[in-house]
């Protein structure tokens, strides 16, 4: 058993707690097995009766060089990887339809800013970000509905600032 099925158990409990599935004392109680396993049948019986992961729920967009930009009404997966080694990073989510009330997305940059535009009343989370040269900019916002899409940012960073901000509308 790797560290990588370790942290993948967590991100499954996590995710059940946010999206509501289980309680917070069920969570706890979970991530203490999940920490605690040592094997892959202590990780099973730690993710019993959790729903399976959705394959199709992953989606990758990867350049050498280049700019890749998504923005107006687009589908965004569950979890969305951005790979670029040189070139510039635009993510617009503000009129994109957003099935899952957690997205993480993954930022694999070498050179390069990135620019998140969340929606309105997003909950927005940046951890496990590292940048190499720049930091990330980001204001809060209060969410306006209990129900908001939370949108977890992570990744690695080499050359190049993040700046996150919320749509007008």
């Amino acid at each position: 058993m790797g560290e990588d099925d370790r942290e993948n158990a967590v991100r499954r409990v996590r995710e059940a707690y946010a999206e509501q599935r289980i309680t917070h004392e069920e969570m706890d109680d979970r991530l203490d097995r999940v920490l605690a396993a040592t094997t892959y049948g202590d990780l099973t019986v730690a993710l019993g009766a959790l729903p399976a992961e959705d394959p199709g729920a992953t989606s990758t967009i990867s350049v050498a060089g280049g700019r890749i930009k998504r923005r107006g009404v687009w589908q965004v997966p569950r979890t969305l990887k951005v790979e670029s080694a040189y070139g510039r990073v635009h993510l617009d989510l503000s009129r994109a339809v957003i099935a899952y009330p957690v997205v993480d997305i993954e930022l694999r940059l070498g050179v390069g800013n990135a620019g998140v535009t969340v929606p309105r009343d997003a909950i927005v989370e940046v951890e496990g970000l590292t940048t190499g040269w720049k930091d990330v900019r980001y204001q809060p916002r209060q969410p306006s509905r209990p129900d908001a899409p939370r949108i977890r940012i992570s990744g690695e960073m080499g050359y190049g600032r993040l700046k996150i901000r919320h749509a007008w509308r």
